[in-house]
């Protein structure tokens, strides 16, 4: 028996090395299969594709401010609420707007009463100039009287003065005369004084209808310039009085909602946001080597984590984000210390989605996903 073992001893290690060497070839064949296949995937389709699952949902968040300092007395909207654009969201006291926008409207008609005032002034003015005009007829018609009566007396004088020492006229009467020049005389400085003084009212009531006119030259009530301030005023308080109403700029989700009724808002900060859903987009942050041969315009497809592989969007590049995400990080990476190690970068890079899609599966800002882009396609 131990002969028969001994005998049998070679074959059964010839049959296990046979099993082994078909075995071993067997895997030889196999892994050769799939290098082949993993070759010709490579070759055919894997070079033609770059991928990242460093890749989120993003989109332009639209932020609600209150242009005024007001109370909210409405609010219309809770978090995670859709709306449309023009809804309302937010209803502020309007009392203050409303007392502004009396006064303006006030200031307005003050404005068109002075405006017409000052046109009926520059009539008034004008009518003036002309009586004044009048008033220096008159004057030097008065001047010209005395002016004859001066010459008369005078002449009278000059003759009784003559005769006086023939004795021809008398004493009392050369007196007379003398006066009757005085009195001439005097007339005659005050007719010329009334020439002087009517010209002065005439100069004086033009030059109040020159600046009279010159509030009005070349404007209507509607293009005076203190009526157009007046009208802007009250543009601005009818434009304050609709800001009471705070309404939704886009369609979206409300979210980050910071109002409740009773409180005062302030004028500039946020009290709610709106995420335009239909309008989402991706941002994928592929590593630097992977970006040689992207270029804008080729398509992409993008698997979401929310919803799984049951669900692919498709879309394209649109852009390149203009710096890595670690230079534009809050705290920017500093690599000057001697032992510096390069770290490879990564590059945002945008993906709009096709809007069907996104009406079909809606998407969060946030999400995570998935992103190949075909470096073939077009």
């Amino acid at each position: 028996m131990a002969d028969a073992a001994t005998e049998t001893s070679p074959e059964l290690a010839e049959q296990r090395g046979n099993a082994r060497k078909t075995w071993l070839t067997r895997l030889a064949i196999a892994v050769l299969v799939v290098g082949v296949l993993w070759a010709a995937w490579y070759f055919l389709i894997g070079r033609n594709h770059v991928s990242t699952d460093n890749a989120y949902v993003n989109a332009e968040v639209a932020q609600v401010t209150p242009l005024l300092s007001a109370q909210a007395i409405e609010v219309n909207v809770t978090d995670t609420q859709t709306v449309k654009r023009g809804d309302i969201l937010v209803k502020l006291d309007p009392t203050d707007a409303q007392i502004a926008l009396q006064q303006a409207e006030a200031d307005l008609a003050d404005a068109r009463r002075r405006f017409r005032q000052t046109s009926a002034t520059s009539g008034s003015l004008s009518a003036q100039v002309e009586a004044r005009g009048a008033d220096i007829v008159q004057a030097r018609a008065q001047l010209a009287t005395a002016q004859a009566d001066f010459d008369k007396a005078r002449i009278d004088l000059q003759r009784r003065e003559a005769l006086v020492a023939g004795g021809a006229v008398s004493g009392d009467e050369v007196t007379a005369a003398r006066k009757s020049y005085a009195a001439a005389k005097a007339a005659l400085d005050l007719a010329r004084a009334g020439v002087e003084t009517a010209q002065a009212t005439r100069n004086a009531a033009t030059g109040q209808l020159a600046a009279n006119d010159a509030l009005i030259r070349g404007s209507t009530e509607e293009s005076d310039p203190a009526v157009m301030i007046a009208k802007a005023k009250l543009d601005n308080a009818k434009l304050d009085l609709e800001r009471t109403i705070i309404r939704a700029p886009i369609d979206g989700v409300v979210t980050k909602r910071a109002v409740q009724i009773g409180q005062r808002v302030a004028q500039g900060s946020p009290i709610m946001s709106i995420v335009p859903l239909s309008q989402v987009y991706v941002d994928a942050n592929f590593k630097e080597r992977q970006l040689r041969h992207v270029k804008v315009g080729m398509p992409a497809t993008v698997v979401a984590d929310i919803y799984g592989g049951d669900v692919v969007y498709h879309g394209k590049v649109v852009g390149f984000s203009g710096g890595t995400g670690s230079s534009l990080s809050l705290i920017p990476a500093q690599n000057a210390t001697g032992n510096w190690i390069k770290v490879v970068q990564r590059l945002p890079v945008r993906i709009a989605l096709d809007p069907k899609e996104l009406a079909e599966h809606p998407l969060r800002v946030g999400l995570s996903t998935e992103v190949e882009i075909d470096l073939a396609g077009k």
